[in-house]
C-alpha cells in the first residue's frame, strides 16, 4: 500500500495543474447537481417490523384521510378567564380553510377544553404526512389566530417538525480549527492550505449527497453528521500528511520526494483510519433502521471523499505552496529548503518519558477515574426526542408547555389504537372491547369515542397517557395495552402514533447496541492486528475504546438526561438521550479511536521494526506524533463543540458526545494508558503466533517495505568508486 500510494503523491505533486483542475471540475459539476436536484430532508422515523409500524402503514391503505400529520392549536384565556365558543370558532374555521388541511376539530364540540374552561385544544388534520407538508402551508398554520386579541394562541403538532439549519455556530469550530493549525505549523500558508483542503473535500461530499436527495430520503440530522464529521476528518488527515512532510523536509529530503514518501507512509495510516470510520459508519445498516442506516453511509461517504482529497489534491496543493509550507526562519534565502535531518524533542518526548517511570500510578488513576465517569451510563434511558425537550422559545415548545400547563403532559403524547376487522360489526365490537380495557389500564387518563373510517372496517381509538411522551409511565403503559388488546377477537389490534413509535425505535435500537458494540470491538482487534501484526496491542486498543465509550455515555447521561451543569451547554429540559445517539456514537467512535491508534502505535511499531529497545521505540513514537495527535484532537473538539451550540436538542447531543469522547479517547486512553500499557509490556506487546503471522497479510502501514525499495534504488544509482 505504502509504494502504491507513495507513487500517487509524486505523480498528483507534478501534476499540480491538473489534479487541482479535476477536484474544481468535480466540485463545480456537483454543485450544479445539488443545486437543480436537491430534494427536501425529512422528520420521518420509519421502523419496519414494528407495530406502529404497520398499523401506520394499514391507516395509509385503510383510512388515507386520518394518515396524515397532525397540528394542534393551543389556547389560552387570560389568567382567571375562560375560553367563550364565539371567539374560538374564528379561529377553527380559519385553520379548517388552510390549503391541505382535512379538517379542523371545534374544541367545544370534541370536549377539548380544560375543566376550567381556560384552555382549549383544536385539532388539524393535514391530507399529507408532516415531511410532505410545504413551507407555505406550514407558515400558514403558524399564522392561524394571529389577528385573536386577548387569547394565547400557540401551534404544535407533528406539523411542526422542521428542518435543522446550519448557522453561524459552526464555525466557530473553523476558526478554532485554524487557530490550533497556525499554532502547530507556525506558518499561515500551511494551515491555511490544510483548511482549504479539508474545506473542499467536505465541499465535494456535501454537494454530492445532496445531488442524491431526489432520489433517496434523507433525515433531516444526516446532512448535519455528514458535515460535522467530514470537517473534523478532513481537516485531521490533511494535518497528519503535512506534518509527516515537513519531517521529509527537515530530513533533507527533495519537496517532490517528501510528498511521495508522506503520501506513503502519514497516507497508508490515513487510508487505514479512514477505511475504520467507513467501516464502522456503513456497519449501521446492518442494525436495520433505514433512518439509521442513511445517517451512516452520508457521513461514511464524506469520509470517504475526505481520505481521496487528502491523498490527491493535498500533495497538488503541497507543490503549488513551495517552501512557504515552512515556518519563515526554516526557510532558505536561496529556495533551497533542505533541512539539516536533526529533530529536536519536544514535550511528546517528555511525556513519554514521565508515562515510563510513572506507568503504574497512571494506569491505576486512569482507569478507575474513566470506570467512576461510567457510573451514570447504568440509569441511561434512550427515546426519540419531543418537543418537551426543544429549545425554550421555540413555536413547539410554547405549545407543548402551554398544552402541559392546561390539560397536563399525557396530551402531548396522544396514542392511537388501530382496530382492523373484516366488516363494521365485527370492527365496532372490537373496538368497544378494546376501549374498555384500554381504559382500565395504569397510566391512561382517557380514550377518545372511536373514529369510523367510511366502509366501518378500521376504527380509530385516540388514547391520552397521564405521562409525557417519553416518561417509563408511558412506555409501561403502552406495553400493558399491548398485552391486553391481544386477545380480543374478530378484529386485529396494533398501537401506533409517534409515541408508541419512539417507543418501538427506542427499543429496538437498545436491542441492538450490545450487537453492533461486540461488531465494532471485533472488528477493531482484527483490523488492528492487520496493521500492526500483534495480539496484545489490539486488544489493549479495545479495552481503550470500551473505557472511552463508557466514560462518554456517563458524562452525556449526567448532563443531558440527569441534568447536572446542563445549563452550560444550553440544555434547557433534561430527559432521555434521543434514541439513535448510542449506536451512533460507538460507530463514529470507533472510527476516530482508531485513528488516533494508528498514528501514534505506528511510529512505535516503525522504530522496533528497525531495531530500537521497546521502550526507547514508545518514546519516540510519543515524541514525533504527539504534538500533532495533540493538534488533530483539538481540531476535532473544536469542529464537534462547535455544533453543541445549536438549539437542536438532537444535533446539540451527538456534537457534545463525539467532543467529550474525542478528548478522553485522545489524551487519556492514547496518549497515556496506551504508552503507559505499551511500556509495560515491553517486547511482549509485539508478540504475534507464527501461524498467525504466516496467514495475516502484510499491509507495510508503517512503510517498511518502501524504505527498502527506496534504499535500494538510491544504492543502485550511486556512483561507484574506483
Amino acid at each position: 500500500m505504502a509504494t502504491l500510494l507513495y507513487r500517487l503523491g509524486r505523480f498528483s505533486f507534478r501534476k499540480r495543474g491538473r489534479i487541482a483542475a479535476v477536484w474544481l471540475l468535480l466540485l463545480t459539476l456537483l454543485g450544479v447537481g445539488a443545486a437543480t436536484l436537491m430534494g427536501p430532508t425529512s422528520d420521518k422515523f420509519s421502523m419496519p417490523g414494528t407495530e406502529s409500524q404497520r398499523a401506520l402503514d394499514d391507516l395509509d391503505r385503510q383510512f388515507p384521510q386520518a394518515g396524515g400529520a397532525t397540528g394542534a392549536i393551543v389556547l389560552a384565556a387570560p389568567e382567571g378567564g375562560k375560553l367563550d365558543p364565539a371567539a374560538v370558532a374564528p379561529v377553527v374555521k380559519e385553520a379548517s380553510e388552510l390549503d391541505g388541511v382535512i379538517a379542523a376539530m371545534d374544541p367545544f364540540q370534541t370536549g377539548s377544553v380544560s375543566q376550567d374552561g381556560r384552555y382549549a385544544l383544536i385539532q388539524v388534520q393535514f391530507d399529507k404526512a408532516a415531511d410532505e407538508v410545504t413551507d407555505e402551508q406550514k407558515s400558514a398554520y403558524e399564522a392561524v389566530g394571529a389577528d385573536v386579541e386577548d387569547l394565547r394562541v400557540e401551534h404544535g403538532g407533528e406539523v411542526m417538525g422542521g428542518e435543522v439549519e446550519v448557522g453561524s455556530t459552526e464555525a466557530l469550530g473553523v476558526l478554532v480549527a485554524a487557530v490550533v493549525l497556525v499554532v502547530t505549523f507556525g506558518s499561515l500558508v500551511a494551515a491555511g492550505m490544510t483548511l482549504l483542503n479539508a474545506l473542499i473535500g467536505v465541499a465535494v461530499g456535501m454537494a454530492g449527497l445532496f445531488s442524491l436527495t431526489s432520489v433517496i430520503e434523507l433525515t433531516s440530522t444526516a446532512p448535519i453528521l455528514a458535515l460535522m464529521l467530514g470537517l473534523a476528518v478532513g481537516i485531521d488527515y490533511s494535518l497528519f500528511i503535512t506534518s509527516r512532510y515537513r519531517q521529509y523536509l527537515a530530513e533533507g529530503l527533495k519537496p517532490e520526494e517528501a510528498a511521495g514518501r508522506a503520501t506513503g507512509t502519514a497516507g497508508s495510516a490515513v487510508v487505514f483510519a479512514g477505511a475504520t470510520v467507513v467501516i464502522a459508519l456503513a456497519g449501521l445498516s446492518v442494525v436495520g433502521i433505514p433512518f439509521l442506516s442513511v445517517m451512516g453511509l452520508a457521513a461514511a461517504g464524506t469520509v470517504a471523499v475526505a481520505v481521496l482529497v487528502a491523498l490527491t489534491l493535498l500533495p497538488a496543493f503541497l507543490s503549488f505552496a513551495g517552501e512557504k509550507i515552512l515556518p519563515r526562519k526554516q526557510r532558505h534565502a536561496d529556495g533551497n529548503t533542505a533541512g539539516t535531518g536533526t529533530v529536536t524533542e519536544g514535550f511528546g518526548f517528555t511525556w513519554g518519558r514521565i508515562v515510563t517511570k510513572l506507568r503504574v500510578p497512571l494506569l491505576i488513576v486512569g482507569i478507575l477515574g474513566l470506570g467512576a465517569l461510567t457510573l451514570p451510563a447504568q440509569d441511561m434511558r434512550i427515546a426519540l426526542p419531543d418537543a418537551g425537550t426543544a429549545a425554550e422559545g421555540t413555536p413547539a415548545r410554547k405549545a407543548y408547555d402551554l398544552t402541559s400547563e392546561g390539560f397536563g403532559e399525557g396530551f402531548n403524547g396522544r396514542l392511537i389504537a388501530v382496530v382492523n376487522g373484516e366488516d363494521a360489526q365485527s370492527t365496532g365490537t372490537a373496538a368497544e372491547k378494546a376501549t374498555a380495557l384500554i381504559k382500565d389500564t395504569d397510566g391512561i387518563l382517557t380514550v377518545a369515542p372511536p373514529q369510523m373510517n367510511e366502509q366501518g372496517t378500521t376504527a380509530l381509538l385516540t388514547i391520552i397517557p397521564e405521562a409525557g411522551p417519553t416518561a417509563v409511565a408511558t412506555e409501561d403503559a403502552v406495553h400493558d395495552i399491548r398485552d391486553r388488546v391481544a386477545d380480543i377477537e374478530g378484529a386485529d389490534i396494533a398501537l401506533t402514533g409517534a409515541t408508541a413509535l419512539g417507543i418501538d425505535v427506542s427499543e429496538k435500537l437498545a436491542d441492538a447496541l450490545p450487537v453492533y458494540l461486540l461488531l465494532v470491538v471485533g472488528l477493531s482487534i482484527l483490523l488492528l492486528m492487520l496493521v500492526f501484526r500483534s495480539v496484545l496491542v489490539p486488544l489493549k486498543a479495545a479495552l481503550g475504546f470500551l473505557l472511552t465509550v463508557g466514560a462518554t455515555f456517563g458524562i452525556t447521561v449526567a448532563i443531558f438526561q440527569e441534568g447536572h451543569l446542563a445549563g452550560l451547554v444550553g440544555v434547557d429540559t433534561p430527559g432521555p438521550l434521543v434514541s439513535f445517539l448510542p449506536i451512533l456514537l460507538i460507530g463514529i467512535l470507533f472510527g476516530l479511536a482508531m485513528d488516533y491508534e494508528v498514528f501514534l502505535v505506528s511510529r512505535m511499531r516503525e522504530d522496533f521494526v528497525h531495531g530500537a529497545d521497546p521502550q526507547a521505540a514508545m518514546v519516540s513514537g510519543m515524541g514525533h506524533n504527539a504534538r500533532v495527535v495533540t493538534a488533530a484532537a483539538l481540531i476535532m473538539t473544536a469542529v464537534f463543540g462547535g455544533f453543541v451550540l445549536m438549539d437542536d436538542p438532537i444535533i446539540k447531543s451527538i456534537g457534545f458526545a463525539l467532543a467529550v469522547g474525542v478528548v478522553i479517547d485522545a489524551f487519556v486512553v492514547r496518549m497515556t494508558l496506551v504508552p503507559a500499557v505499551m511500556s509495560l509490556l515491553g517486547r511482549a506487546a509485539w508478540w504475534l503466533p507464527k501461524p498467525i503471522d504466516k496467514v495475516l497479510p502484510d499491509l507495510d502501514i508503517e512503510g517498511e517495505k518502501l524504505n527498502r525499495q527506496l534504499a535500494e534504488e538510491t544504492r543502485e544509482k550511486a556512483p561507484v568508486s574506483v
